[in-house]
Formats: C-alpha cells, sequence, structure tokens
C-alpha cells in the first residue's frame, strides 16, 4: 500500500494454543508486526523465541489488555508507522481480513475502523452478545455513532489521534474509552465487516472476567455519560451555534415563523424552564413532550433548553440553592460546615430540589414576558420592511 505505513499490534496473554497461528497468518501479509505479551505464564514466550524478525514487547506481570495495547502503540508511534491494526490472539479473528482494513482507510484516511463481527453466531455465549448490546447503546448516547460491535478487539487506528489523546484506563474498557473519544475529537468512527470463528464452549479461551470487567466497563460507561451530558454536548451545541447559525436560526424560526408571538414567547419560556429543573438527562425529551402536546415550537424548545451549558450550570444550581433557602426558610446563604451526615445532605439536597422549580417558574415568567416585549417590537418592524 502505497503511501501508508502501517503494522499490526498482537495483544497476548497465555494464548500459546492459538499464537503461533495468528503471527504466521500476519506474516503473510505483512512483516512489520508487534507482539505485546502481558505477562503470560503459558508456553507464549517460547514460542516468540522462534520469530526474530518482528517486534516484541514482555514484561513479566499480567498488566491488562489496554495496557498492552498502550504499549504496543507507543512502539508503533516511536517507529515512524501511521496506522496500527490490532488483532487478538485468541483465534477468533482472521488475519486475511486486514487488506480490507487497508482498502477502506485508502478510500477514508484517518479513520477509525472497526471490525463488525457477526454476533448471531450459535456458539456466541448469552453474557457476550448482551455485553456488547449495552456497550453499543451507551456508546451511541455519548457519541450519536451507531456501531453494531463496540467490544471487537479487531480494529485499525491512526496513530496520530492516539499520539495526542490522553487515556486513563488499562483493562478491558480501554477498548470503549478509545472509540468515545475519538468519536469526540470528530475522528471518522466506521466499520466494516469481518469473519470470526466461535469456537464450542469447552474449546473457548477467554481472559474476560464477567463480572469484574463488565463493572469496570459500566463504571467508565457512567463517567462518560456524564461528562457527555455536562460538557461534551453542550459545547458542541455552542460551537453548532455560530454567528450565522444564530442569525439564521432567528429569522426563520422567529422573524419569520408562522407561529404567534405568545407561540414563540411561550416555546422560549417552556425550554428555559426545562432547563432549570434537575431532571438531567429527561430534560429535552420531557420538553419537546411537552410542546408537542400544546403545540409549541419543538425546535425553539429544544434551543432554549440548553441554558445548562457549563457556564450557566454554577449560577443556575447557586440561584436554586438561594432561592430554596428563601422559601424554606433556612437561609440564603451556602453552608460550609463539617455535618456530613445523611439528614444534613438530605436538607440541602431538599432545599436546591425546591428552589430549582420556584427559580425555574420565576425566570421562565420572567423570560415569557421579555420574549413577548421583544416580538412585539421586532416582528411588527419585520412586517414593514
Amino acid at each position: 500500500m502505497v503511501g501508508m505505513k502501517y503494522c499490526v499490534i498482537i495483544p497476548t496473554y497465555n494464548n500459546g494454543q492459538t499464537l503461533k497461528q495468528i503471527i504466521d497468518d500476519v506474516l503473510k501479509i505483512t512483516k512489520d508486526v508487534i507482539v505485546v505479551n502481558d505477562g503470560s505464564t503459558d508456553n507464549t514466550q517460547q514460542i516468540l523465541k522462534n520469530y526474530e524478525s518482528i517486534k516484541i514487547i514482555s514484561y513479566p506481570v499480567n498488566k491488562g489488555k489496554g495496557y498492552a495495547l498502550r504499549q504496543g502503540f507507543n512502539l508503533a508511534i516511536a517507529e515512524g508507522y501511521d496506522y496500527a491494526i490490532t488483532i487478538d490472539s485468541d483465534g477468533q479473528h482472521y488475519p486475511g481480513d486486514i487488506p480490507v482494513f487497508l482498502e477502506k482507510i485508502h478510500q477514508e484516511p484517518a479513520s477509525l475502523i472497526v471490525g463488525s463481527r457477526n454476533l448471531s453466531h450459535e456458539n456466541i455465549s448469552k453474557g457476550s452478545g448482551f455485553a456488547n448490546r449495552f456497550s453499543n447503546f451507551w456508546f451511541r448516547f455519548v457519541t450519536g455513532i451507531r456501531l453494531s460491535d463496540t467490544q471487537t478487539g479487531f480494529r485499525l487506528y491512526p496513530l496520530d489521534f492516539i499520539k495526542n489523546t490522553r487515556f486513563t484506563t488499562r483493562k478491558y474498557e480501554f477498548e470503549l474509552e478509545i472509540l468515545v473519544k475519538a468519536a469526540w475529537k470528530k475522528i471518522n468512527v466506521i466499520s466494516v465487516p469481518v469473519r470470526v470463528f466461535y469456537p464450542p464452549k469447552e474449546e473457548r479461551i477467554s481472559h474476560f472476567r464477567p463480572f469484574k470487567d463488565f463493572a469496570r466497563i459500566s463504571i467508565l460507561n457512567t463517567l462518560l455519560v456524564i461528562i457527555a451530558l455536562l460538557y461534551i454536548k453542550p459545547f458542541a451545541f455552542i460551537r453548532y451555534l455560530n454567528k450565522k447559525t444564530i442569525r439564521e436560526f432567528i429569522r426563520k424560526h422567529i422573524l419569520l415563523a408562522e407561529a404567534s408571538n405568545i407561540n414563540i414567547a411561550l416555546s422560549v419560556s417552556l425550554g428555559v424552564f426545562m432547563g432549570i429543573i434537575p431532571i438531567w438527562g429527561f430534560q429535552l425529551i420531557t420538553a419537546i413532550a411537552i410542546a408537542h402536546l400544546f403545540r409549541l415550537s419543538k425546535f425553539v424548545v429544544s434551543v432554549a433548553a440548553n441554558i445548562s451549558i457549563p457556564p450557566m450550570i454554577p449560577v443556575i444550581l447557586y440561584l436554586s440553592y438561594v432561592t430554596g433557602g428563601w422559601i424554606t426558610g433556612t437561609g440564603s446563604k451556602i453552608k460550609f460546615s463539617n455535618d456530613l451526615s445523611i439528614q444534613a445532605f438530605k436538607n440541602d439536597l431538599l432545599q436546591y430540589i425546591i428552589g430549582s422549580f420556584v427559580f425555574a417558574a420565576i425566570f421562565a415568567i420572567a423570560i415569557l414576558i421579555i420574549s413577548l416585549l421583544i416580538l412585539n417590537i421586532t416582528r411588527k418592524k419585520t412586517e414593514v420592511n
């Protein structure tokens, strides 16, 4: 493949039965191979002694697949490769599918390509199928990208992205973290179909620990969702609303809209109210449902609901808490005390929740009045022009 320097990284841990065949099949396609021996205790080291032409990274203690991949990436970057294809050593993947990735990357350079397996195979375990669907759902939630297989280890990575990204995980969840961060950095994340071999259960070799590794993936998903809701999605919305877009939005959905002034003002007011009240994760869908029920502008409501963006979040939290103190009579100042009891936490939480609804209502009414005044002036001028 002219103009592209790539290598194949094979992380391995106690897969002595299948490792040799995988290496031999990969060498039929490329001599640029990096094997990372992740603390294997079987005959892996003896197998690797027979391969003088490939690069080998070994360390005595197993540290996890994510750590092994990161060591492989570091060496690939140091060697000047542009891309790295990763393939598991358990015999599940067919090295003969590597050209599929190479063909795709020439069509769409700088992409991160995921090998999509046929997960309807009769030998796939129910646990693996569920874990993959679970991961696919949350990946789509935090990135907006639909992938059919987010847990496959057969992938092609652009190393420039790897080099300029900070990662925190070291186990199986690393492969999910890297996908999400690629999507957030606007890397083109796509998939290609690949073949897969699922041996019968009694012959299957897997180091995936159902409880521990699934728990780690679940924790990572939770953190990614929080980051997506509080940072990624709001700032993406801000970037989307550049000056030209704002002008087009105001002209199309407000000044030249067929809806009445009161309808538009109510849409803005509803969006602001829903953006403030503490039903995180359900604000937008609830706002759209209410807008549909009362025939308000869903688009205007959706835009106004984004009032809870990072620069505004501390202000909204503070004013909600202060309003709650005013309503409940517990005081409007934030209390810094050594009382860390559950009851104290409940009292502060109750104060905030009550205050958020009251503050949201007051602010929404103020926005309604201001919007009506502005619309009555600006839309008359538009009609005259």
